[in-house]
């Protein structure tokens, strides 16, 4: 099966360059053409290595088609001869996150634990520089600040798991020719989810409503956008740098991680909130909001605290 185009094959098997040569792998496989290109390749690639792979689909029960799509992924994963696991979760609508957070947060934690359970030491998510770009666009509507704007990484741990990205700068049309080559010589199709088009949500409506303008008045978007992930990338870890010095500078007790709010004031407004958001995320508490934080440095502040 030589369904890949070389550069997506060697952007793969560099994304892998930093794990055991034996480490499972998994593929998270939405049925959509990008997650089965990405499927495709990965499975040449463990065949040719004789390293283990998952295919591992989130069935969120929100779409009519769920249960034929995982009908559908079974045969595919049959012809491939990797085994496919399905976990079905419950999107907590009233947690204030909207459908798309909802869903996306349940899969997340649904992909974490399958993950554990079956020894994977990174899971494969096909994202695309176009993907990329409508992350950097949508976090650039909702105010963001730089941390935000680094959008997708290509190797991270999130709950517990590693993400590998390979494809972050790849054209979703490299994708989309491996996915069709597959079709055009077995006849199975990728899935079509009618929600990446559906203007209710909001990825769904930047591709239905804003994006056809942006490739007509500045077709570049994409490529731009991700270049500014990439800046905003770099940016923040020279943050991050800046950050843990001044902490370590503010004589931090071992045992209950408090600081010298003494040394704190004498650092400069900007630095005292970049201090106070590093904290705050090595002690595992959620970011708080603008307003919040603003809140909580004017208390920090204040000189009757000690």
């Amino acid at each position: 099966m030589d369904a890949s185009p070389s550069n997506l094959k060697a952007l793969f098997t560099k994304a892998l360059a930093p794990l055991a040569p034996e480490a499972p792998l998994a593929v998270a496989l939405s049925g959509g053409a990008d997650s089965v290109a990405l499927a495709l390749i990965a499975a040449e690639y463990c065949a040719q290595t004789k390293r283990s792979l998952y295919f591992f689909h989130i069935h969120h029960g929100l779409m009519a088609q769920a249960d034929a799509w995982v009908a559908h992924l079974h045969k595919f994963s049959q012809d491939l001869n990797i085994p496919l696991q399905v976990r079905h979760v419950q999107v907590d609508l009233a947690a204030g996150l909207g459908m798309e957070g909802a869903a996306r947060d349940a899969r997340y934690l649904a992909l974490a634990r399958l993950c554990h359970e079956h020894g994977v030491a990174a899971l494969l998510l096909a994202h695309h520089r176009q993907d990329q770009a409508e992350t950097v666009l949508l976090r650039l509507l909702r105010g963001t600040g730089v941390s935000g704007l680094a959008a997708m990484r290509a190797d991270v741990q999130r709950g517990g798991m590693r993400l590998l990205r390979p494809w972050l700068d790849i054209e979703r049309a490299e994708l989309l020719a491996v996915a069709q080559a597959y079709e055009q010589r077995t006849g199975w199709a990728a899935v079509q989810d009618p929600s990446n088009h559906d203007p209710t949500y909001a990825r769904g409506a930047l591709r239905s409503a804003l994006a056809p303008v942006l490739n007509t008045y500045w077709p570049a978007w994409c490529q731009t956008l991700v270049r500014h992930a990439k800046q905003a990338g770099e940016a923040n870890e020279v943050l991050a740098e800046v950050a843990a010095l001044d902490l370590a500078a503010l004589s931090v007790d071992p045992v209950d991680q408090s600081f010298s709010l003494f040394a704190w004031r004498a650092l400069s407004a900007a630095r005292q909130a970049l201090v106070v958001r590093h904290w705050l995320q090595e002690q595992g508490v959620a970011m708080p909001g603008e307003r919040r934080l603003a809140e909580l440095l004017r208390q920090l502040d204040r000189k009757s605290v000690v």
